[in-house]
């Protein structure tokens, strides 16, 4: 890339964990002063932005065909009385609840068995930690269908800490390192409800395995052979990293995001400073933390026989649920950035559509439109996945917006790139230079039956100066936006408007703060996962709004120091498998969940199953 993008680059004044700090050092804040002409400033900042908003905005509506009359919420829920203070899961008493697939549990019966610490070989065939995104496929028998009662759950283990995992606070071999990056990545496992318990078990089946950070992978796509891709050493694609959130196809895979991957990577070099691309991803010396570089030559930024080996993470990846013989493919055409969601749909003439944020400060969202309709694609050999186009956002301050496409047709970008390969393998780059709206932490996204498409904006407390789209300065608390694009999901024209205000909710019966993991149902409900600081003697929940009339329940709240994210569902939506991530941050001093708390037991991420006790639509 030539100096016209380097030049505009300001110091990172800001360095904190590893979400929130700040690697967008661009200024673009195109409609900042324009807000000022519809909004006092003062409005903001007290938090009544909803009611300013909704002034110059265009209503966005849900389809209300599926309404049935009344609330679509009708659970009696967790009140703050219940929740507030409680150390331990609260669940509607409409409902109840279930604990499935611990950390370190094996991925198939006869497998081997949890203990603690684990050891690499070991943990190469168990359960992963930081339960995250995941996707439950029913089971298709030939004499029947079962597929509410079995099938196969493809969960996303996004991290944990060294200290959780090895207990100790580094690793201190390779070995150590092995059972490290066998934690993370994917696990797909069988799981059945059985017997007159209706208990969900693991059980054996064809298509379990471990995805991890040493699987083979291929890639595809635009930047699929490009030299950015490939090291000196020569060495294969392997694994995949800080699997965050996910996505599903029409045609039954499964989509793995790559989020903070940038914290694996370290430099053994003192004299190692990053390029100006490795620091718009984050990359630094000493990571997260981690140490694997000291071991993993794969992970040393200084080493020059892995140059590139950073640019193969960053990805969304493929993989099929029901084919344990298929290598994940890492889809290029997506581009590269901190995915933490896609949000799949099927766009007008049947096109492929996928919407992703990327978790950071003052990052993007973006969108994938495949050129032609899927089911064609796929008769024809290729991927609809690979060959499209990528997109960025531009929220405008009358309630309208832009798609703008990465592409080398667009001048600035042909001034600045050599090539397609590079512009999606530094796609953060590449929006920055359009001038896309930076947004705050964009994490999930999901679509609705009625086309609507919500995205949650977690939090960004460095924020100085709101927008319309990111209408508190600062945000500690985070918001969700919606909006629903022209040509049904193709066209390049947005409506938008803000949905809920996390803010708004303090101190009231809807209490939430830090919206994170979202899932848009069939009947106009949306369910909306936290991961944050929440209020009012909270801890992390999952709740329910009603898209018609943004009313919220709370369903379920978590044990200290977790996080609620990933949901899935079986198709009849009686069953829901949502995820308790890092319970106690791995503390058992906090919490030994889902043991008995003794201040001893070293707590594991775990999956929770929810359903309604009288056999009800989950939600209703």
């Amino acid at each position: 890339m030539n100096k016209a993008y380097r030049d505009e680059q300001e110091a990172n004044k800001f360095a904190n964990d590893h979400d929130n700090q700040i690697n967008n050092k661009t200024d673009n804040k195109p409609f900042g002063e324009i807000l000022k002409h519809y909004m006092d400033r003062r409005v903001v900042l007290k938090g009544g932005v909803a009611t300013a908003v909704a002034g110059f905005l265009p209503t966005l509506t849900s389809d209300a065909r599926h309404r049935r009359g009344g609330s679509l919420i009708g659970f009696d829920p967790v009140s703050l009385a219940d929740a507030s203070g409680n150390p331990g899961p609260v669940v509607s008493s409409d409902y109840k609840y279930e604990v499935l697939i611990p950390w370190g549990d094996p991925l198939e019966p006869g497998g081997p068995v949890y203990s603690y610490p684990p050891t690499a070989a070991d943990q190469a065939k168990q359960i992963g930690i930081g339960h995250d995104g995941m996707e439950f496929y029913g089971s298709q028998h030939r004499f029947g269908r079962d597929c509410n009662r079995k099938g196969v759950l493809a969960i996303n283990h996004e991290f944990g800490g060294t200290s959780h995992v090895l207990g100790k606070p580094a690793p201190t071999s390779l070995d150590d390192v092995r059972t490290m990056q066998h934690a993370h990545g994917v696990s797909v496992v069988g799981i059945e409800q059985k017997g007159h318990s209706g208990k969900w078990k693991v059980v054996s089946s064809t298509s379990a395995r471990r995805i991890h950070a040493n699987t083979p992978m291929n890639f595809s796509g635009p930047a699929a052979t490009s030299d950015l891709l490939k090291t000196p050493n020569g060495n294969i694609a392997l694994g995949t990293l800080n699997n965050c959130g996910n996505g599903t196809t029409p045609w039954g895979t499964y989509l793995t995001c790559e989020e903070n991957f940038n914290g694996y990577f370290g430099a053994t070099a003192n004299d190692w400073e990053p390029t100006e691309e490795q620091e718009r991803y984050g990359f630094s010396s000493n990571g997260f933390g981690y140490g694997w570089h000291n071991f993993d030559r794969r992970f040393d930024l200084s080493d020059e026989d892995y140059r590139n080996e950073e640019n193969r993470f960053g990805w969304i990846v493929e993989i099929d649920p029901n084919d344990a013989s298929k290598v994940p493919v890492k889809r290029t055409a997506l581009g590269r950035f901190k995915h933490e969601g896609a949000g799949m749909t099927v766009g007008r003439g049947g096109r492929a559509v996928v919407y992703m944020g990327d978790d950071q400060r003052f990052d993007y969202i973006y969108k994938f439109v495949s050129d032609r309709n899927y089911r064609s694609m796929l008769r024809d050999g290729v991927s609809p996945l690979d060959e499209g186009k990528l997109y960025v956002a531009r929220f405008d301050s009358d309630g309208t917006g832009e798609w703008l496409e990465l592409t080398l047709d667009d001048p600035v970008l042909a001034a600045n790139f050599n090539d397609q390969a590079e512009v999606l393998v530094y796609a953060r780059v590449a929006a920055d230079l359009l001038g896309a709206t930076p947004m705050d932490r964009p994490e999930w996204t999901t679509v609705a039956p009625n086309g609507d498409v919500y995205c949650t904006l977690t939090n960004n407390s460095q924020r100085t100066v709101a927008d319309a789209a990111n209408p508190l300065a600062p945000n500690a608390d985070g918001h969700i936006i919606r909006w629903r694009d022209s040509h049904h999901h193709v066209g390049t024209s947005f409506e938008w408007e803000i949905f809920l205000i996390a803010e708004d909710t303090h101190g009231t019966e809807e209490s939430f703060a830090d919206p994170d993991g979202l899932l848009a149902d069939p009947d106009g409900r949306l369910f909306i996962q936290t991961d944050g600081g929440q209020k009012d003697g909270l801890e992390n929940q999952l709740l329910v709004a009603d898209t018609n009339t943004k009313e919220v329940k709370r369903l379920f709240t978590g044990v200290p120091g977790c996080e609620i994210t990933g949901i899935t569902m079986t198709p009849n939506r009686r069953t829901m498998f949502i995820n308790v991530q890092h319970p106690g941050n791995g503390n058992p001093s906090v919490t030994s969940f889902p043991a008995a708390d003794d201040g001893v037991t070293v707590p594991r991420d775990c999956t929770i199953v929810l359903t309604r006790k009288n056999g009800g639509i989950i939600g209703s």
